[in-house]
């Protein structure tokens, strides 16, 4: 399935279907209802029609606006951390924002109704990430570190260890802020966390190359390698005095208190480990995961296109890359839902890669429109049209496989425009 660009004036009825404005207003009206014309009046009320279900997955994500969490979430995002988005990136996202974040539900959503679990589906938990992400990326990366972890603790309940993990039930009831620790396994066999079996547990040692939320987290996920067995050792354990954090000084997302961190001989007792299995499997799930598009890449897309919209220069541009990122974001949830769905994951790994490297290229490609349609206003650094190229640059990374850095680097190469 190829998707283009468009040019502006092959897309006029689309733009006005969607109807382009500024930010805040943007997101409001995505799946608000059209305002029907006065009728005249019955004799008696008909009961209301129930909504259509919808037909793909992407309307899915859409119709979640009128879930309530998804509703108090995205009035959140716009009134209070999409205004303070540049303050936050100078000043870290602060411990009063993840308590707004526990206030609404969002540190617990994914957790089993008992706990005070939403019982959200995954379209609802994919625009939850698109608001945020939409708002403010700090908040959202330190939330997404969090909050697929509290999904994975929770399906351990079953298991003799993680019904005795003391920390289980906290984190599924939204009282602790995890951090995790799970990327650097990819670089084994240097580079990643070591995990040395013990009598009752194991002893892990080695640096975290990026650790966000440091500060807030009260407890971390790592994923640990056993050199001699070839395992990984996933498990859930307290933040204490065997942590080493040292600044990274990033020039983007500068906000997300993401640092370096040394682990001395943190003790892992068997009752605090999730799950141990074969470095084989573990990275085949891994490059799947990562190979898809995720719903940041669309909610800091629509932001974007959204303010270049707002710019009297602007229009053309978001008139012809909306269809677009609609069309990115459609197929990307697509075939997500069908790996998910039981379908094979490694025979839609190419195009999943091959969309997520779209999705980055469409993403620097707008953030550099915005600057442009700004001018020299958009060049100072407390101008939102900086901090999105900054963002932009990060997603370029984030969760970056061997795989995803050579296909981004392929894309590049064979990019060049060949002189007149």
């Amino acid at each position: 399935m190829r998707l283009t660009p468009t040019r502006p004036m092959r897309t006029h009825v689309i733009v006005q279907e969607v109807r382009l404005m500024p930010a805040r207003a943007a997101v409001e009206e995505t799946t608000a209802p059209a305002t029907p014309a006065p009728a005249t009046p019955a004799p008696a009320t008909p009961a209301p029609a129930t909504p259509a279900p919808a037909t793909t997955a992407a309307a899915a994500v859409d119709a979640a606006d009128e879930r309530p969490l998804v509703a108090h979430t995205k009035k959140y995002a716009l009134e209070k951390l999409a205004p303070a988005a540049l303050q936050t990136d100078r000043e870290r996202v602060s411990r009063d924002t993840i308590e707004d974040l526990r206030g609404l539900g969002l540190l617990n959503h994914l957790a089993p109704l008992e706990f005070g679990g939403a019982g959200l589906d995954r379209y609802a938990d994919r625009r939850l990430h698109e608001l945020l992400a939409y708002a403010d990326l700090n908040v959202w990366l330190i939330w997404a570190q969090h909050a697929p972890t509290v999904a994975r603790i929770a399906g351990t309940l079953n298991s003799e260890d993680g019904g005795s993990h003391p920390l289980v039930e906290p984190v599924l009831r939204g009282e602790l802020l995890i951090g995790a620790a799970l990327s650097d396994v990819r670089r084994y066999p240097t580079g990643n966390l070591t995990a040395r079996r013990s009598r009752d547990g194991w002893t892990v040692n080695g640096t975290v190359s990026w650790f966000s939320g440091w500060g807030l987290n009260e407890a971390a996920v790592l994923a640990a390698v056993d050199p001699e067995s070839e395992q990984v050792i996933l498990a859930l354990v307290p933040i204490d005095e065997h942590y080493r954090a040292t600044p990274l000084a990033l020039q983007a997302l500068s906000g997300s208190r993401t640092e370096r961190v040394r682990i001395l001989d943190v003790v892992v007792p068997d009752a605090y480990a999730l799950a141990v299995k074969p470095l084989a499997e573990w990275q085949h799930s891994d490059n799947s995961t990562a190979g898809n598009a995720g719903s940041q890449f669309f909610g800091l897309g629509r932001r974007i296109l959204d303010e270049i919209a707002g710019e009297p220069h602007g229009t053309g541009v978001a008139e012809a890359w909306l269809p677009y990122l609609h069309g990115l974001r459609a197929r990307a949830y697509e075939l997500a839902d069908a790996v998910l769905d039981g379908g094979d994951p490694d025979a839609s790994l190419s195009e999943r890669l091959s969309l997520k490297v779209r999705a980055g290229e469409a993403l620097t490609t707008l953030s550099r429109a915005l600057v442009v349609a700004r001018a020299g206003r958009g060049l100072p650094a407390d101008n939102t049209a900086q901090l999105h190229a900054r963002s932009v640059l990060f997603l370029q990374v984030q969760g970056q496989t061997r795989a995803e850095r050579t296909a981004q680097l392929d894309a590049i190469a064979n990019s060049v425009p060949r002189l007149a």
